[in-house]
């Protein structure tokens, strides 16, 4: 006699009429129809496949033991589920072998995070079976939004709500578009997942997806304890959500974020700087650090000069006055000599503005990125300055010089020199001459993170301006400022964590590396 054939079919997310043509003949053949259900006895497979059933068929409800990972079997959850497993193969092999043909009715597709494939893996080598796919929740849920879930080469992410929050966040951020799945109690953990990732303003949530029952709102709104299990997140196309969500008449939705790209490429990018990026329908920046941001179908780019801070600043605003998602965008971090200040600044000062939420994301800094080339200079106390003279006298920043270095702090000096200021460098060496010896450690880092990097370590008497320009960036060390060669060739410097007792001797600065 021969045998029955296994077969795993998937019923779609709710709607019956969303079946496919093969599902709804082999469910109304089959001798045996199988289906999941909880211990109450309810299944959604089979509710959705009812109108395809006859009295005539004999029904195999497989009960979960367990739903979530609590249980008192001896061998922990996965004893249980393997052994549950094991009992419908054996139970299903039955009908099988005595030649019925057996449905498993699966809700959505049948091996899209379906519990279809672990009958599949026992019962597939013994006896005839094949696979009908479904419509999947995540199709059903971008169509009732009425959304695209990726166009053009966009990337969409498909991922389950049972990830950890650090582990979602970081391949949320890191997707153009995704769906989040298996929700009920991973809910809160998802939600935070995608308000760490910068999502969370663009996400919806859809429950049963086409079924009668079903809902759809934006994920933000969402009562955690309102959430079951067959739900999902949906983050969607960035270019369809920003032709979606136009704003409503009279109620800007607008906002303007501030965001640090890091000192160079993707790969100094944080995940919540790249998500809002993805999202915005405007960014707006200076024009080489506009270039390091990819293009994204649907946003507009905004180009400007270096020295129009706040104009770019007032044109973000006024972009986000009028119900827009602003990107400005900055090299390193905003916050410091950077486009956050500029934008606060005129936020709170124009009372046309005082409505537009105004947000700033951190960035890896310039200062950060050099100091781990060469090992820890900033490890001790430290001071950040500007050598630029555009904002403020070089009175001022001659004092301030002289002052961080009488303190014998390691300074930091950001915009040392342009093609039009050359002299200020020299000048700054020899204020700081007068308060370091000549062997101090000094670091001359150039275009971080890019292709013609170049990190010079010498000392200040050494120390020569016509190698240094507005790529570089200077590390100036302290009296306790240690810097010697490591491994042959590379150079390492390093400020001590501790201080000497003032009361003793300081202990000499050894000097730079030649």
């Amino acid at each position: 006699m021969s045998t029955g054939t296994l077969y795993g079919v998937g019923v779609g997310p709710g709607d019956p009429e969303l079946l496919t043509v093969k599902a709804a003949r082999l469910i109304r053949a089959a001798g045996v129809v199988a289906f999941y259900s909880g211990r109450h006895g309810r299944s959604i497979a089979r509710s959705i496949a009812a109108p395809y059933l006859n009295d005539t068929q004999v029904h195999e409800p497989l009960v979960y033991p367990v739903t979530t990972q609590e249980t008192d079997h001896p061998g922990g959850y996965e004893a249980a589920i393997t052994e549950f497993y094991d009992e419908c193969a054996r139970r299903l092999a039955a009908h099988l072998a005595a030649g019925r043909d057996v449905v498993v009715l699966c809700a959505g597709d049948p091996l899209f995070y379906g519990s279809y494939m672990y009958l599949h893996e026992r019962l597939a080598r013994r006896f005839p079976a094949a696979v009908v796919p479904g419509v999947t929740a995540v199709s059903a849920a971008s169509a009732v939004l009425g959304r695209p879930l990726v166009q053009r080469d966009e990337v969409l992410t498909v991922l389950p709500g049972t990830l950890p929050v650090p582990e979602l966040a970081r391949r949320l951020a890191g997707s153009d578009a995704a769906a989040v799945l298996k929700l009920g109690r991973t809910f809160g953990n998802v939600r935070a997942a995608l308000a760490d990732a910068g999502r969370l303003d663009g996400a919806w949530y859809v429950e049963r997806a086409t079924a009668p029952t079903g809902r759809q709102l934006p994920l933000a709104e969402v009562d955690p304890r309102t959430v079951p299990y067959f739900s999902l997140a949906i983050v969607p196309s960035p270019a369809g959500a920003a032709a979606a969500t136009a704003p409503a008449a009279g109620r800007p939705r607008g906002e303007v974020t501030v965001i640090g790209l890091g000192p160079a490429g993707p790969a100094w990018l944080t995940p919540e700087a790249a998500g809002v990026l993805r999202v915005a329908e405007h960014i707006v920046g200076y024009g080489p650090y506009l270039a390091r941001v990819p293009h994204r179908p649907g946003q507009h780019r905004h180009t400007s000069g270096n020295q129009v801070e706040v104009e770019r600043a007032r044109h973000a605003l006024e972009l986000a006055l009028g119900g827009a998602r602003v990107a400005v965008v900055s090299s390193g971090d905003p916050g410091v000599f950077g486009m956050a200040t500029a934008v606060t600044e005129v936020a709170g000062t124009d009372q046309r503005f005082a409505a537009v939420p105004v947000r700033v994301l951190p960035g890896v800094t310039a200062a950060h990125a050099a100091a781990s080339r060469i090992g820890a200079p900033l490890g001790h106390d430290y001071a950040v300055l500007s050598l630029s003279d555009r904002l403020k006298p070089w009175s001022v920043i001659e004092s301030r010089l002289a002052a961080v270095a009488a303190a014998d702090l390691v300074i930091a000096i950001y915009n040392p020199a342009s093609t039009r200021r050359r002299w200020q460098v020299a000048a700054a060496r020899d204020v700081l001459l007068r308060h370091h010896r000549p062997t101090t450690p000094v670091v001359v880092a150039r275009a971080v993170g890019d292709r013609d990097e170049s990190i010079v370590v010498t000392d200040l008497a050494g120390l020569d301006p016509d190698s240094v320009d507005m790529r570089c960036l200077l590390i100036i060390g302290s009296s306790r400022t240690r810097a010697h060669r490591r491994g042959g060739e590379a150079a390492v410097v390093w400020t001590p964590r501790g201080y000497p007792d003032r009361s003793g001797p300081a202990d000499r600065p050894t000097a730079a590396p030649r």
